[in-house]
């Protein structure tokens, strides 16, 4: 750490002013949950900006204090709205570096109320007792729970769970892009054994590069412009597996190898996304189940993502599904409400998103309200009325097209559970919320909200570029790859919530089931079983077109089904037939021509949707 940090420090006290001029720019005309931040958590950042500004005119080169003061000012006004999606982004040579530990800590609760265990190791190191399961009980002195709360009070964190998991994460990972590198060289660990002993570790701060991001969100795209992700959870989570999923990167080189993927567990399927994916057979005391967990939906292929998630939850057993989402930080929002589809009949209706109405927000979507692949033009007549009417936001329109949230349609037809934690953000709230209000199945949540991001969020380069032609644009290049992230857009719930934010507020899961010890030293065995009680009594709903024949001008169709009692055909969309099935079968013809193409076939039980395919018609 010391001989990183001798590297740093070389701003100019005009680049430091030039920052915080651009700073201004994005959180007083650009940032869509400013009204919300400054009322719910009394903050003033626009402000605080401002008078750091006047100190910097005051200021000269010989005068102005340590560069890491004005970083840890910046990043405390950022951080002051809690919001992961608002960042200032440390300039050369943070970027990229990791901040760690060679260990891992996470938090179980019990009787006796949480625990910290150490859950994951490094390979090579090692201390006399210290192995995962080992409890720890003192962080540099400070009792391990007080240095968990002073440590979640320092990281924007949305809700007291999302601020406490975060606090604990950071404990021991730390990504240099978004926080300052810790004041303390090193660590003192107290610890007991598991023979009960105690003992104290001494151990450094570390500094590694990181796995590169798999996603460019600074160049203007699809993709970046549907971002929805908290950076830290990004890169955090890229560095867990550099750092200790090393099976994670053998498999992702032997599939970019072309080579038989190594190193799968019991029961577990090959992926071509090991990053994005694990899906594995789990037997509960309620019977067999697929699980399969999403780490993230940062992605930069979205047909290959559906793709692949639809080939998975099709080699799982079908009777019923744990969809795992814990720790995942978010990223393509379009990956996020397109997956929905793949799991229930019903039509998914994306999350509407607002703009903040202000000037230079409607400039840039005058400027895009024809571009190709950037159409912007549905918020431009109500930014323009709100000249008028003095409106806050703008209207709310999709940011996911319907059609594209509803192209494949259902795919996995056993009951599913949603498995959610306080790390879910950003995408994966709006996954989470998408979930619950098209009703797909029950949340179960290890914490009692999720992260609660909700937004789409833009880069101080994107947004640089997006206004590149336009000769007065406020935006200006930041100095030695500093950076900064705005949230642009606000989500909206729909359903039961329609209209509800998702900021702050987050997703509150159905049930609630707190970590054990067996949970993280047996892959998550107790999570897992309560899984599958929710599940125990619900039966899958399936259906199907077995044969389809053309016979004078008639399409004969035999349709099979489970645990439905009547179905409704649709050839092309358009309604043809709605038949009452015996012995879960039917025979329904259908007086089109045979140039049809496609039929779904809706299947009911008492009444309610429970199924839908569509298949392709020879």
């Amino acid at each position: 750490m010391s001989s990183f940090l001798e590297g740093t420090g070389t701003l100019t006290l005009e680049e430091r002013r030039l920052i915080v001029d651009q700073a201004l720019v994005l959180l007083d005309q650009n940032y869509v949950h400013l009204p919300l931040k400054t009322a719910m958590h009394a903050v003033n950042p626009v402000q605080r900006l401002r008078v750091l500004r006047r100190r910097l005119e005051r200021q000269t080169e010989q005068t102005m204090p340590p560069e890491w003061l004005f970083h840890a000012e910046m990043s405390e006004i950022f951080h002051s709205v809690r919001d992961l999606h608002t960042n200032y982004l440390l300039p050369e040579p943070f970027t990229g570096k990791i901040a760690f530990l060679p260990f891992l800590i996470e938090q179980y609760t019990d009787a006796q109320g949480p625990h910290f265990m150490v859950t994951h190791v490094a390979e090579g190191f090692s201390a006399p007792g210290f192995a995962p399961g080992v409890e720890v009980t003192h962080w540099s002195g400070i009792p391990i729970s007080a240095a968990v709360d002073l440590n979640a009070a320092r990281f924007a964190g949305s809700n007291t769970p999302a601020r406490r998991s975060r606090g604990i994460q950071s404990l021991t990972v730390r990504p240099l892009r978004i926080h300052l590198p810790p004041f303390e060289e090193w660590v003192t660990v107290s610890y007991i054994d598991e023979s009960g002993t105690h003992h104290e570790l001494r151990e450094n701060w570390r500094i590694v590069e990181n796995l590169p991001p798999m996603v460019d969100a600074d160049t203007i795209s699809t993709g970046a412009l549907a971002q929805g992700v908290d950076l830290d959870a990004d890169e955090a989570g890229r560095a867990k597996v550099l750092l200790f999923a090393p099976r994670v990167v053998a498999q992702e080189q032997a599939v970019q190898a072309d080579e038989p993927v190594p190193e799968l567990r019991r029961s577990e399927i090959a992926t071509t996304m090991p990053k994005v994916f694990r899906a594995q057979q789990v037997t509960t005391s309620s019977g067999r189940f697929g699980h399969i967990r999403i780490f993230t939906f940062s992605v930069d292929d979205l047909g290959s993502f559906l793709q692949e998630f639809v080939r998975l939850v099709g080699q799982l057993p079908q009777e019923g599904l744990f969809v795992d989402v814990r720790d995942n930080g978010g990223g393509d929002i379009h990956a996020a409400e397109f997956a929905l589809q793949v799991l229930t009949p019903r039509r998914i209706v994306p999350e509407p998103v607002q703009f903040i109405n202000t000037p230079l927000n409607l400039r840039i979507c005058r400027m895009h309200r024809d571009s190709s692949g950037i159409d912007l033009s549905a918020w431009v007549d109500s930014m323009e009325q709100a000249i008028e009417t003095g409106a806050t936001f703008s209207s709310a329109f999709p940011l996911s097209p319907e059609d594209g949230a509803n192209a494949i349609g259902q795919q996995y037809f056993g009951p599913v559970v949603l498995i959610t934690n306080a790390r879910c953000y950003s995408a994966t709230d709006i996954f989470a919320a998408g979930f619950q209000d098209h009703r797909i199945g029950p949340v179960l949540g290890t914490d009692e909200n999720t992260g609660a991001g909700g937004a789409n969020v833009w880069t101080h380069k994107l947004l640089t570029d997006l206004l590149e032609d336009d000769r007065a644009t406020p935006y200006v290049p930041l100095p030695k790859g500093a950076g900064m992230r705005v949230s642009i857009r606000r989500t909206l719930r729909v359903g039961a919530l329609s209209g509800t934010p998702v900021e702050d507020l987050g997703v509150v899961p159905d049930e609630l089931h707190r970590m054990t010890r067996r949970d993280l030293l047996e892959d998550n065995v107790d999570l897992l079983d309560r899984a599958g009680r929710l599940l125990k009594d619900r039966e899958p709903h399936t259906v199907s077109v077995t044969d389809a024949v053309s016979v004078n001008g008639s399409l004969k169709l035999k349709v099979r089904a489970a645990n439905v009692d009547r179905v409704d055909v649709y050839v092309d969309q358009r309604p043809y037939a709605s038949v009452d099935l015996t012995d879960d079968q039917a025979d329904v013809t259908l007086p089109v021509a045979a140039a049809a193409r496609a039929a779904r076939i809706d299947g009911f039980a008492a009444g309610q949707l429970v199924a839908s395919r569509t298949e392709q018609l020879p």
